[in-house]
């Protein structure tokens, strides 16, 4: 039987869960004029949401159980994750490294024998979240989110293709990041574990994603090739580009060796990604050295990344009470059963978190191990809380969003399709 202190966490979980899906309605709210509408937009910061209601769980365990068990509750949760996901928001998001990547997607673009603007498009949303394989997930959502904000979402009142975008975005995300054993948290939090290096990743997981990720990005960019070619959706454009003849306002480019130096940041960072106190020194040598060059630096994503990070750490808080009952259901399952039931509850519980519970699972073989995370991945681009990085996405997004809002039911839609193929590929036999 579960204690009152899991019982509690599960109905703060449950309510968690239903605020994220409320966030829309508590927006419009805040944009009323009124004495409260500084509560309502607090309540609309879907970042927010975990945090807030795992402050009411360590609030009611100091109360009904002591300071002391609550404290010992917290020091015993690992929150590594959302201090890397923190630090490598503000790293990736910097000026240089988005001018370098730019730079790359622009060239790559040119290449392709199609339209520019209609190759960036597709670039983005493929390349570049298989490249989370290698720079990290968090890293890749950072910089495919800045790209179709700057390039394509800023000058678009299109609603219709930003949901069809970011539902895509968000699913490709999630299994671009699996053909490597490190870069995307539900695979690093069972790769010791079940005993998985990159290469089973590449040929068991890395293959399937890569397909499913081109058929994904292809499929969207046929749909809104015409408002792409048209620019109505925007100028499909980078950062610092000429925009409408305002040539005389464009700022110098970065020079490469402070590219090389971001970068340089960034594969430290990515390195030492299960150690906070190396990657967080990092971070603050980081922070030293962009105050010390700010003409080549754009303002640094600090207040969005501790929002993520915020939100990722009240996930953990919240979601590490939960054992008593999602450890048995994932136990109960066949492992088609498992794959079907992992991928939807990926979508209410973090994918990361439903695969560590499964590796304590005892007595499974490789199948319903491949099934517990082939699932966890393919439904990471449901919700915003599916997968670590699309809190990055969501916060760097939403802002182009009617009332700065993205509807969870919205998501829902636009990432259907993009994870049924996700489906059919993972579950194609080997």
């Amino acid at each position: 039987m579960p204690s009152t202190i899991e019982l509690i966490a599960t109905i703060l979980f449950v309510l968690a869960i239903i605020h994220t899906f409320s966030v829309p309605v508590f927006a419009k709210l805040a944009h009323k004029p009124g004495p409260h509408a500084g509560i309502w937009h607090l309540m609309s910061e879907v970042e927010a949401v975990f945090g807030v209601w795992a402050a009411v769980l360590i609030v009611f365990m100091a109360a009904s159980t002591g300071v002391g068990s609550a404290v010992e509750y917290m020091d015993t949760r690992n929150f590594t994750e959302p201090l890397f996901v923190f630090t490598i928001m503000v790293v990736a998001a910097s000026r240089p490294i988005l001018e370098m990547v730019n730079g790359i997607v622009r060239y790559l673009a040119r290449v392709v024998p199609i339209q520019t603007e209609v190759a960036t498009f597709f670039i983005t949303l493929s390349l570049v979240p298989l490249a989370g394989s290698f720079i990290t997930e968090p890293a890749a959502m950072t910089l495919a989110a800045l790209m179709l904000r700057e390039a394509f979402f800023s000058r678009s009142g299109n609603v219709r293709f930003k949901y069809l975008t970011i539902g895509v975005l968000f699913v490709n995300i999630s299994i671009g990041g699996v053909l490597t054993s490190y870069a995307a948290p539900p695979v690093l939090m069972v790769a010791q574990t079940f005993g998985w290096d990159t290469s089973f990743m590449a040929t068991h997981f890395g293959w399937r994603a890569a397909i499913a990720v081109i058929i994904n990005a292809l499929a969207v960019t046929l749909i809104c090739r015409k408002d792409i070619i048209a620019r109505s959706v925007g100028t499909g454009r980078g950062i610092n580009e000429r925009r409408d003849g305002d040539g005389a306002n464009k700022r110098e480019s970065v020079p490469l060796i402070f590219m090389a130096i971001h970068t340089l940041f960034l594969v430290c960072v990515v390195v030492f990604a299960h150690h906070p106190a190396i990657f967080i020194g990092l971070l603050m040598l980081f922070i030293g050295f962009c105050g010390a060059y700010s003409r080549h630096q754009n303002p640094l994503m600090i207040k969005e990344g501790l929002m993520v990070g915020f939100f990722l750490a009240g996930l953990i808080i919240l979601g590490g009470l939960q054992k008593w009952w999602l450890q048995d259901v994932l136990a109960g399952m066949s492992p088609m059963a498992l794959f079907w039931g992992s991928t939807v509850l990926t979508a209410v519980t973090d994918n990361a978190a439903l695969t560590y519970l499964g590796s304590l699972v005892e007595g499974t073989n490789e199948l319903w191990r491949y099934m517990l995370v082939a699932g966890a991945v393919t439904g990471g681009g449901l919700t915003v809380i599916a997968n670590a990085p699309n809190p990055a996405g969501f916060s760097i997004l939403r802002g182009c969003f009617p009332d700065g809002a993205i509807s969870p039911k919205n998501l829902i839609l636009a990432a259907l399709v993009p994870t049924l193929v996700a489906a059919v590929m993972f579950l194609l036999p080997v």
